[in-house]
């Protein structure tokens, strides 16, 4: 079990991508935080992985974008296992709106959140990581849309941006208490919240190079051997999942 002894955090888990991560972490035998900013969503989502695997999740419930619940988060970790090897910072927010009328609340909140949130959880949790000799791993989700334009999503795509930017920047403050950072890139991913939508399926699959949408597992996969000690020597890089979507670019509109 190549985490056996690692402890984890995964914000944004209660479904979908962090969801796949959390179970995929603990069923290599990791100890999980799971959060989520809803409550009975994380709950649910930490039994869930905790009745299918025999390991151990943990529901941590609380906005990953306020800074105080963020140190307290890492706090509970770390005393609670003596020690935090692993952040996935992963939750992240998409507010569509075009950029003639885009709201101030909106900008505000996408930036809070995805940046902010992903800044200072990185900051915690790095400050943690540095006491110890091995260090840790932190790896951001960032998005196909920090590399191509996508109509309605002009704050959304330079969050993301300025999200692996934050990744290349670390290397010069973090690689001296060996610990690496990375960020991944999803392109279209079948989850929950795209399923709603029975065109997605079909149309992604129509724009991917490799003729499907990634899933859930495809994005986990790439972000556990990031996290690993296979890994370990990747630092301040971005990994595109997106069944070469990003290459040739077709626009779903």
């Amino acid at each position: 079990m190549s985490f056996k002894n690692k402890v984890a955090i995964v914000t944004g888990a209660g479904q979908g991508i962090g969801y796949e991560i959390c179970s995929q972490l603990v069923n290599e035998g990791a100890q999980v935080f799971l959060n989520d900013i809803n409550p009975t969503l994380a709950s649910a989502a930490a039994e869930r992985i905790t009745s299918e695997s025999g390991g151990n999740c943990i529901a941590i419930a609380g906005d990953s974008g306020d800074t105080t619940y963020i140190q307290n988060m890492v706090d509970k970790a770390v005393e609670r296992f003596g020690q935090l090897d692993i952040v996935i910072a992963n939750a992240g927010i998409t507010l569509f709106g075009d950029f003639f009328t885009y709201p101030p609340e909106s900008f505000f909140r996408v930036m809070q959140v995805n940046l902010g949130g992903t800044f200072f959880l990185a900051q915690a949790a790095s400050n943690q990581m540095k006491k110890r000799p091995g260090g840790g791993s932190l790896l951001f989700t960032s998005s196909v849309t920090a590399h191509q334009a996508h109509k309605d999503l002009a704050a959304y795509g330079m969050s993301k941006a300025a999200v692996e930017m934050l990744a290349k920047n670390l290397v010069i403050e973090l690689s001296q208490y060996k610990i690496n950072v990375n960020t991944i890139a999803p392109g279209a991913t079948l989850t929950e919240r795209t399923l709603d939508d029975p065109a997605y399926a079909v149309t992604w699959s129509g724009l991917t190079p490799m003729g499907r949408p990634a899933t859930v597992a495809d994005i986990a996969g790439t972000a556990l051997f990031l996290v690993s000690e296979k890994g370990r020597h990747i630092t301040g890089q971005t990994i595109i999942v997106d069944g070469g979507w990003t290459c040739i670019s077709p626009s779903p509109y």
